[in-house]
């Protein structure tokens, strides 16, 4: 389906997501900048579904985030719509985006008789470029009359851009003694440094659960999962997450349903994992570990100057273990670090501590960890209790390649 030749490090096939009760999914071929493709998705949540959404911290953010910004804080129960474009973000576009956003959750909220301050709007794609949004809303009543619970994959497929492969994920979780569903999308491939959120996400649950409730879940989530990918250090202008909880299966949860918020927390890190794993070229999944830090934020730092480094991330796409670009990376983040203190780690093999090479390494088991598809970069800075873990891809020559042909 895509322009781009499938990810090597992309799922055997789409997961099987449950159905959520409660909340029905629709796409279609409206042409906003692809042919021959579905680019449009919606989906339609029932009356008593609450929602809750985290946004980009971008100042160049689009009208649609702006727009779900303003309405995200509204108490609410009543059906809910999420309409989403692909090709076009909607962004940098005047008033122009005011005015299309406007239109599309107008005529959204007509189509579907919902209150317009329940309809939600995403757009990715191209920044700088009028959406064209008549080609959207004139499609609402076919999207209307295709809604199905069971068509959240072909939404996954209508939401993706630069993406190699659609992303999905889902838990099932004993609450109460009955059983509760959560089941996610996500689109992303580049542009991906998150702030607050990331690329475009769509988490539902049947759950009953306050909104405020699940708004803090959700937030607090956000900074562990989503906040700690990295594919090419740039923040979108429409990052967007957003999720709506139905409460049909009767099963109530609260700021201390633990088991709830595990698997949600587990279903949005494979999301996140799952855009690093498509980031644009990568042909390596990296993770990266720093304990030992004096603080936590110390920590996410220094993990974040490892993991944005260009100099590692093209040193990893060619299978070279060079631990000095580690070594660099530590020395220019800001945070506190001591030399002679630190050690590295490729995967479980010492490679560096007490200022120097360690003795007993080798570089041909660098050289060997460096050809694997998944990589472990530990560092210890042996100066406190703080740890952070974030995660990355490689940067190779097909990134260049997509980016310097996107808009044509």
């Amino acid at each position: 389906m895509g322009k781009y030749p499938t990810s090597p490090l992309a799922p055997a096939a789409f997961p099987a997501l449950p159905v959520i009760d409660g909340v029905r999914f629709a796409t279609v071929e409206a042409g906003v900048r692809y042919k021959g493709r579905r680019d449009v998705m919606l989906a339609l949540l029932d009356e008593g579904s609450v929602m809750a959404g985290v946004f980009t911290r971008s100042a160049t953010r689009a009208a649609p985030v702006l727009d779900c910004q303003a309405k995200i804080g509204l108490d609410g129960s009543g059906p809910a719509a999420i309409v989403v474009n692909s090709g076009n973000a909607n962004a940098f576009t005047g008033k122009n985006g005011v005015t299309a956003t406007k239109a599309v959750t107008r005529a959204a909220a007509e189509a579907l008789g919902l209150d317009e301050g329940r309809v939600f709007t995403s757009s990715t794609g191209v920044i700088g470029e009028p959406l064209p949004h008549e080609r959207v809303t004139a499609k609402l009543g076919e999207l209307k009359e295709a809604l199905d619970p069971g068509k959240i994959e072909e939404a996954a497929r209508a939401i993706m851009t630069t993406d190699t492969f659609p992303k999905g994920a889902s838990a099932e979780v004993m609450v109460d003694g009955k059983t509760v569903k959560i089941a996610g999308i996500a689109k992303g491939s580049g542009m991906i440094a998150p702030d607050m959120a990331t690329m475009l996400v769509y988490v539902f649950t049947d759950a009953v659960v306050e909104r405020s409730v699940l708004q803090d879940m959700l937030s607090t989530l956000t900074d562990v999962t989503f906040n700690c990918i990295t594919v090419d250090s740039d923040t979108s202008t429409s990052d967007t997450l957003l999720m709506g909880a139905t409460g049909t299966s009767g099963a109530r949860v609260t700021a201390e349903s633990t088991a709830f918020i595990d698997a949600l927390r587990g279903v949005m890190l494979d999301l996140a994992h799952q855009v690093v794993k498509d980031g644009e070229g990568a042909t390596k999944f990296v993770e990266v570990h720093v304990s030992g830090a004096a603080s936590d934020a110390d920590a996410k730092t220094h993990a974040m100057a490892i993991a944005n480094s260009p100099l590692i991330k093209t040193a990893i796409a060619g299978e070279d273990p060079n631990w000095g670009r580690v070594v660099m990376a530590i020395g220019k983040s800001g945070a506190a670090a001591d030399r002679d203190l630190l050690s590295i780690r490729f995967g479980d093999v010492l490679v560096a501590e007490n200022g120097w090479v360690s003795p007993d390494y080798r570089e041909e088991q660098g050289a060997a960890l460096m050809k694997q598809q998944e990589i472990t970069i530990s560092v210890d800075l042996g100066l406190g209790g703080g740890t952070a873990t974030v995660w990355t891809c490689d940067l190779t020559h097909g990134y260049i390649s997509i980016n310097a042909d996107y808009r044509s």
